[in-house]
């Protein structure tokens, strides 16, 4: 077999088998196929797509590059959530507690953030002491114990695909629906839960821009799911403004634990309500959606998700104290109010611009090795449907350093949209596909 006949017969639009995907993909892991190669079957696959059928093969080709946990010493149905990414997505520090106060065990495998935000694991190392260096073996019993453990991703995790998307970030072959599928789904069925709920964003801070190309992406990935033997769901939500009021990574833990406190903000909440809803029924603890929503809503008027947090936080050497005084977690030395100029509604907030604002303070990386800021970020005073006067204060930036400050002021300015009609309201909600 010779990856340039593989080549030519992409090229020419015919379907791969699996022996040929396994063939290509072990070849590239190995070093034994060149990028240069590599990249032309890229090329070939955005012109000419792939099928149902190869797409699966792919995926599972670059799941079995690398180590596959196997979750059953784990008592249970395994539930995770995987996000596409946006704005101000703190949702896995409020959903997972949630879901594992219900009994429900979430092994969870998360990463850095590369972009304006950190990821998990950055938000969640603003607990002194906090550890997702963990063992297989303390991975297997934090879950069994507190039913909650996120671990990083470990270098030999679809290992094909991390050297894949290196490749095409290069070479413009990332925007091609089958291979971000195939890239999202190895490293979810490598993590080895037995359902996965996918949160696909969509708007102006999201990857899918439009609501087409999220159903697309979502439908495309659920087969994937399903055709693996998983059980899945993906939950279509509007990223067209920042969920929630947060953006930074202290900021960001702050308003988790309020909306572990029944405070949270009603967008970010009916996000975190929906994709509970969807782990809650695969784990079979009910029947009904009204239900599983009833069973969610519970474990925060009674904060046993909070405790829950808190529990999680001390298992992995956190300082479980702050989840119940987040005051104390340090703050920011600069406070600068951006203040409206003209009346009228909020119609839109641009969510990559407030992203953008973040990494400018230092809230996100710019390349891997960048230092993150974790005191850092915005605050939004004003959402999207809120009525505003002059002087009225739309945001509020923490910053360590004035300069920054004052162009993530210039971003944020930039970001909002005033109109003198409110605006119709917008669902968070766009649509669930199982």
């Amino acid at each position: 077999m010779r990856m340039y006949d593989l080549i030519t017969k992409k090229k020419n639009g015919e379907a791969l088998t699996k022996e040929e995907i396994d063939f290509m993909i072990e070849g590239y892991t190995k070093g034994e196929i060149p990028d240069y190669q590599m990249s032309a079957m890229m090329m070939a696959i955005c012109f000419q797509g792939m099928s149902e059928e190869e797409t699966l093969h792919l995926t599972l080709a670059m799941r079995d590059s690398g180590e596959v946990l196997d979750l059953s010493r784990i008592d249970g149905i395994k539930v995770d959530k995987h996000s596409t990414g946006g704005v101000g997505d703190k949702t896995s520090l409020v959903l997972a507690p949630m879901v594992a106060a219900l009994g429900i065990p979430v092994a969870k495998m998360s990463g850095r953030g590369l972009g304006h935000t950190g990821g998990t694991i950055d938000k969640l190392e603003c607990f002194p002491g906090f550890s997702t260096s963990l063992t297989e073996e303390q991975f297997y019993e934090n879950v069994n114990n507190v039913k909650l453990a996120i671990m990083g991703q470990t270098a030999n995790l679809a290992p094909a695909d991390k050297k894949l998307y290196a490749l095409r970030d290069v070479t413009a072959t990332v925007d091609q629906l089958s291979l971000i599928a195939s890239s999202i789904m190895s490293k979810k069925l490598a993590a080895g839960a037995d359902a996965i709920v996918l949160d696909v964003k969509t708007g102006n801070g999201a990857f899918m821009k439009t609501e087409p190309d999220a159903f697309a992406l979502a439908e495309e990935m659920v087969k994937i799911g399903q055709n693996a033997g998983k059980k899945i769901a993906a939950v279509i939500t509007d990223m067209d403004q920042p969920l929630g009021n947060a953006v930074g990574n202290i900021l960001e833990v702050k308003e988790a634990i309020l909306s572990l406190n029944g405070l949270g903000p009603k967008d970010f909440m009916e996000v975190v309500y929906a994709l509970g809803t969807q782990m809650v029924l695969f784990a079979a603890k009910a029947e009904t959606e009204e239900e599983a929503r009833t069973m969610l809503e519970e474990t925060i008027k009674n904060k046993t998700a909070l405790d829950k947090f808190a529990e999680f936080v001390e298992a992995q050497g956190g300082d479980k104290r702050l989840v119940y005084q987040p005051e104390v977690l340090p703050s920011a030395g600069i406070v600068l109010e951006v203040m409206n100029t003209e009346e009228g509604y909020v119609s839109r907030i641009k969510a990559e611009d407030i992203g953008l604002a973040s990494l400018v303070l230092g809230g996100g990386r710019v390349t891997k090795d960048s230092e993150i800021d974790l005191t850092v970020g915005v605050l939004l005073n004003k959402k999207r449907g809120d009525k505003v006067r002059m002087g009225d204060t739309l945001a509020t930036i923490f910053a360590n350093d004035m300069e920054k400050a004052k162009e993530a002021y210039a971003k944020i300015v930039c970001a909002y949209e005033i109109q003198p009609k409110q605006p119709e309201p917008v669902s968070m909600i766009k649509g669930v596909v199982r």
